[in-house]
């Protein structure tokens, strides 16, 4: 038996400033597990390219192995794609991105593909500053496999099959913030008002954008005792902010309640707005995240929203100085100027 979506648009169904409705920027249909965390998360990838006037064609979405990896099928199915092997997505994103510099990059992985044996490329795609958005669809188990915890399962949490997790888990976030990530955030699936605006910020932010995104797997670590299923991460989460993102052309329209405002502006002109509800917290100031992180995972709370941002993040391509033309459009004559200029290159080695 196979299924197809249909075509038919609502009436009442509106274009975005590109000319494409919402229906453009979806896939084909899940055969994820019902409830699955990760297909609403998907679904805020395709709210938040909608809104932001997204061609399709401008995006390259990139994936390695598993149940997140997978997700990539059911969003913008007329975009670019590649599905790598376990853990090295993110080596694939920086080739490309060096490559062709023009496109957007998302890259979608999982806390076993990020935490475990893609550990290694994904600290040096942090370090590099690679210019793409990197989100974690983290549930805690490889649910392939069926549902063993992973590297991010916290000390102590219980598995559906009973048993204790007798590691320390990998806090991403905390990691990201200790190598100086320039844009990190966590966000939790079933929050859609705080993950859609985060997603919109971090495909403006020039350099690499974390976004871990706790997102229970229904069938392994939906139970008692989980501290990723649902009802922990409800009963404990704390938002560190009310976030918004206005892109430079709207007009700027954001009405909070009492408390201590904040506006970061991005290089493109574009504007993130905070209403900060943690307390000793400021987005721009690294120490200050890392401080109220601890603090959080003290008191046995989940922090999410953004949590650090560097306004004047330079990417991959500003440190290494690259064309402002793409690389895979330049021509020959200027990639291989001859043996005469290389001839000038080694004497001038001499």
């Amino acid at each position: 038996m196979s299924y197809s979506k249909p075509t038919f648009q609502h009436p009442d169904s509106k274009k975005n400033n590109v000319g494409y409705y919402k229906s453009d920027y979806e896939g084909v249909i899940s055969t994820l597990c019902a409830g699955c965390g990760h297909d609403s998360i998907s679904g805020a990838i395709v709210q938040a390219c909608y809104e932001i006037s997204l061609e399709p064609h401008r995006l390259a979405k990139l994936s390695g192995i598993g149940c997140s990896s997978k997700t990539p099928t059911y969003f913008l199915s007329n975009s670019h794609g590649f599905n790598s092997v376990h853990g090295r997505m993110p080596s694939i994103a920086t080739g490309a991105n060096m490559a062709n510099k023009d496109l957007i990059y998302l890259g979608v992985s999982g806390d076993g593909d990020t935490a475990s044996i893609g550990m290694g490329q994904f600290v040096h795609a942090i370090r590099r500053n690679v210019n793409m958005v990197y989100i974690v669809m983290n549930n805690g188990c490889y649910g392939l496999t069926k549902g063993q915890d992973s590297a991010t399962a916290d000390f102590g949490s219980i598995s559906k099959a009973g048993g204790e997790n007798p590691y320390q888990a990998i806090d991403l976030v905390g990691l990201a913030l200790e190598l100086n990530a320039t844009f990190v955030g966590r966000s939790f699936s079933g929050d859609k008002s705080q993950l859609v605006p985060m997603i919109k910020a971090a495909m403006s932010h020039p350099g690499f954008a974390l976004l871990d995104v706790i997102s229970p797997c229904v069938t392994f670590n939906n139970n008692k005792g989980s501290t990723k299923s649902y009802s922990h991460v409800r009963a404990h989460i704390e938002a560190t902010s009310i976030f918004d993102f206005v892109p430079e052309e709207e007009e700027i329209k954001v009405d909070y309640g009492e408390g201590k405002d904040a506006e970061v502006e991005l290089f493109d002109g574009s504007k993130i707005h905070l209403s900060k509800l943690a307390p000793e917290w400021n987005p721009t100031d690294r120490f200050s995240a890392v401080k109220r992180l601890q603090s959080a995972k003290s008191e046995g709370k989940i922090l999410t929203g953004l949590m650090y941002i560097n306004p004047e993040s330079e990417d991959l391509h500003k440190k290494m100085n690259t064309s402002d033309e793409p690389l895979n459009a330049i021509d020959e004559h200027v990639l291989c100027p001859g043996s005469q200029k290389l001839a000038e290159i080694n004497a001038s080695f001499r």
